[in-house]
């Protein structure tokens, strides 16, 4: 019911400004791009950051001292809305490049932007050339900037911590790079899955502290994957983990 009451709202204004946000902040960062790619990142982050605040969402973020500036990171979160896009990237305030699917490079204004960008697009149409997709993000690691996956590799359909595919911890244990794991807990309460229906809300990001991959090794990955998982999950409500009961 509250949905609907706020149905109007989200398509007279949210939707208007979605459109409007994406198209001009995404032609200016493609123009900034060319002459300076670190600042045309900032493009995004006041993007979702405005986003967040037409909606109204409040975003808290806990533990960002687990972070040190200037270091990269394979930054792993769980996924349970599109709201935890806008959610990280308007409120992190720091360099770090997405590791997204190939179709978004077709949306107007965005795909545009995350080209320009610096963003990795992924093709999950085969193994081979997902890996071929990952092997660009690697001049941006040794530059300092981190690199976000989401790995699950698709957003829950219940809002509820799905299996962890590989891609992510790979690239950790290839590079010797510390894994920031990151907990994103309310989205799904603002944007549910399969709906455009919004609703206002607040998001807790929690960051964790780092886990050093090379402690595992490649022959160890599947007990890496796990702890990471654990320690995600540590930070989310009991429905989000997958557990009985209601957030």
């Amino acid at each position: 019911m509250l949905r609907r009451l706020y149905a109007p709202y989200t398509w007279l204004v949210f939707i208007p400004f979605l459109a409007a946000s994406t198209l001009v902040l995404g032609c200016l960062a493609v123009v900034v791009a060319a002459f300076a790619p670190r600042v045309a990142f900032h493009f995004g982050t006041v993007w979702a950051w405005l986003l967040c605040r037409v909606n109204p969402v409040w975003v808290t973020i806990e533990g960002r001292e687990h972070a040190q500036k200037g270091r990269s990171y394979i930054i792993l979160s769980n996924h349970q809305s599109h709201f935890d896009i806008l959610a990280f990237y308007g409120h992190w305030g720091r360099q770090f490049r997405w590791v997204i699917k190939q179709e978004l490079r077709k949306v107007p204004g965005l795909g545009w932007y995350c080209a320009a960008g610096g963003h990795i697009f992924i093709d999950r149409s085969s193994r081979e050339k997902s890996i071929e997709s990952l092997q660009r993000a690697r001049p941006l690691l040794e530059g300092g900037i981190s690199v976000m996956f989401f790995p699950e590799g698709t957003r829950s359909r219940d809002g509820r911590l799905g299996e962890f595919k590989k891609g992510g911890f790979m690239m950790a244990l290839d590079l010797g790079l510390p894994i920031l794991p990151v907990s994103i807990s309310g989205t799904r309460h603002i944007l549910p899955g399969r709906t455009f229906q919004l609703l206002p809300g607040r998001v807790r990001i929690r960051v964790h502290e780092p886990i050093d991959p090379t402690r595992y090794g490649f022959e160890r990955r599947d007990e890496l994957i796990a702890d990471v998982r654990r320690v995600i999950a540590s930070g989310l409500t009991p429905w989000e983990r997958g557990e009985e009961g209601i957030a």
